[in-house]
């Protein structure tokens, strides 16, 4: 072997390093997770430790994104609580089928597209309450098992290994990246704790993780209409959520690693992962930012860390329950935070009298939707149709006319931006119809016939010069504009 092919073999064996250790990384980072997601939804913990094995290594395998972490999350969880209480488990496994299959179907239309119409302001906010509630939900490890809160010395252990392992994380780094900081949070902690056995919070505390292999399960639902019409709201719900979710997601993570991902790609195996999951009794997930965070920030860039995070997940289920549940919370509590800390846009705070009003309105109002909610599908959607509002609303105050005649007294009227349906009053508030001469010309080369509500402002216009006996010319119109005319002809009548 040549010198050179020995090096690349260094690095692509440091890689793989990387990429493992990171994945380890992730599942341990998994398991409370996907167990306070269990307990939301009302369902065993082990369900969530099954979906978050399943969805990942699907994804992991065949997603649109190497390097992004899915699982059971509490987007989706929220979703199917009321399913849970009101028609029992069985219901859920057959709304998580239909969900996938509903994903599926908009990937393989490739309707993932549609996430870049998602504005910048509208992915701040949603990073910025995604952070807050991955911040805030940590909180919930500082109760006891009553609901109060921790006091004394139980507090003191507590924070005092949180700042622990989040001084690792930070410091390490510029020490040395052969290990990834997050991890080597987990095990230093872990050992100061198990080794001088001092009494903290466990991940055995929350609930015991050991069981066997998912097993293939048919849900026990009666195969009709009525079950569809049960089921359906739920996994329309889930299947947009998730997607929505998952597909920001993907474009967090492809910034951060400076490469794209494919959105309807990530949609096909986001449905073919939840749809395995309620074949295998799971509760249905998407992908995990905060996950996906500790993942890139470990090292994890490859689909090898993704598949290392679900296959290690599932050993710790089957074989390695005892050793995981000794790992105290603070450790998982200190990782977390660190990535909300790593989630949160603090450069928003310096746009923020850089950047016109709605944007600042925009980043505020998904953030705390999201935040007060805990609904990033609703909150990325009011943002967007807050976006689209503003965007239209200014689009219509730029319609103007430059005015001129000629020497036979042919007035033109040169018309500037956008005609469409926030423009249209505007646009027939231009023309002087009385006073106007005889013959009129309407000059598009500075503007375009947008939608249909332009059509009719056009057809208005004309009409009303008709019967005042006046004859209008439409020019330069381009061929697109002139074609949704044409299209239109049946419906509306156009005198150009």
């Amino acid at each position: 072997m040549s010198f050179m092919s020995r090096i690349k073999s260094k690095i692509n064996n440091l890689n793989t390093k990387n990429e493992v250790l990171s994945g380890t990384t992730v599942a341990l980072a998994l398991v409370p997770e996907a167990i306070a997601f269990s307990i939301i939804a009302n369902v065993s913990p082990l369900v969530g430790l099954y979906t978050a094995v399943i969805i990942g290594l699907i994804t992991a395998l065949f997603g649109g994104r190497p390097g992004m972490i899915s699982g059971a999350t509490g987007a989706v969880a929220v979703v199917i609580v009321a399913l849970v209480v009101t028609h029992g488990v069985e219901y859920l496994f057959a709304a998580v089928i239909l969900m996938g299959i509903i994903q599926m179907t908009i990937g393989f239309l490739k309707l993932g597209k549609f996430i870049r119409m998602v504005p910048r302001a509208v992915m701040f906010g949603f990073l910025n309450g995604l952070a807050i509630i991955i911040f805030t939900s940590q909180f919930a490890q500082f109760h006891t098992a009553d609901g109060g809160w921790l006091t004394g010395p139980l507090l003191w252990i507590m924070l005092g290994f949180v700042a622990l392992s989040m001084a690792i994380i930070y410091l390490l780094p510029k020490v040395t990246k052969a290990i990834p900081a997050s991890l080597a949070a987990i095990m230093a902690v872990s050992a100061v704790t198990i080794g001088l056995q001092i009494p903290t919070k466990t991940v055995g505390d929350i609930a015991s993780i050991g069981g066997g292999l998912p097993a293939f399960h048919l849900p026990l639902v009666p195969i009709n209409l009525e079950t569809l019409a049960i089921i359906l709201p739920y996994s329309l719900v889930m299947a947009l959520v998730g997607l929505i979710e998952s597909l920001l997601t993907l474009n967090v993570v492809s910034e951060m690693i400076e490469s794209s991902g494919k959105g309807n790609k990530e949609s096909v195996a986001q449905g073919i992962a939840n749809t395995a999951c309620g074949f295998f009794g799971g509760m249905g997930g998407c992908a995990m930012i905060g996950q996906s965070m500790i993942n890139v920030s470990s090292g994890g860039r490859n689909r090898i860390s993704g598949v290392t995070a679900a296959v290690v997940l599932l050993f710790i289920v089957l074989a390695g329950s005892s050793l995981v549940e000794k790992i105290p919370m603070a450790a998982l509590v200190g990782v977390m935070f660190m990535v909300a800390i790593g989630t949160f846009e603090w450069a928003s705070f310096r746009i923020i009298k850089k950047v016109p009003r709605i944007d600042v309105v925009v980043m505020v109002v998904v953030a705390g939707v999201t935040v007060i909610f805990n609904n990033l599908a609703v909150a990325v959607i009011i943002g967007v149709i807050i976006s689209a509002l503003s965007f239209a609303w200014n689009s219509a105050k730029k319609i103007h006319a430059h005015v001129s005649f000629d020497a036979n007294n042919v007035k033109y009227y040169g018309i500037s931006g956008p005609l469409f349906f926030g423009s249209t009053t505007a646009f027939k508030e231009i023309f002087d119809y009385s006073n106007d001469p005889d013959k009129i010309v309407i000059d598009f080369s500075d503007s375009k016939v947008m939608d249909h509500s332009a059509i009719e402002a056009l057809n208005c216009t004309t009409e009303r010069y008709a019967k005042l006996g006046k004859k209008v010319h439409i020019k330069h119109l381009s061929e697109d504009c002139k074609q949704l005319l044409d299209n239109a002809s049946e419906i509306i009548n156009v005198n150009y």
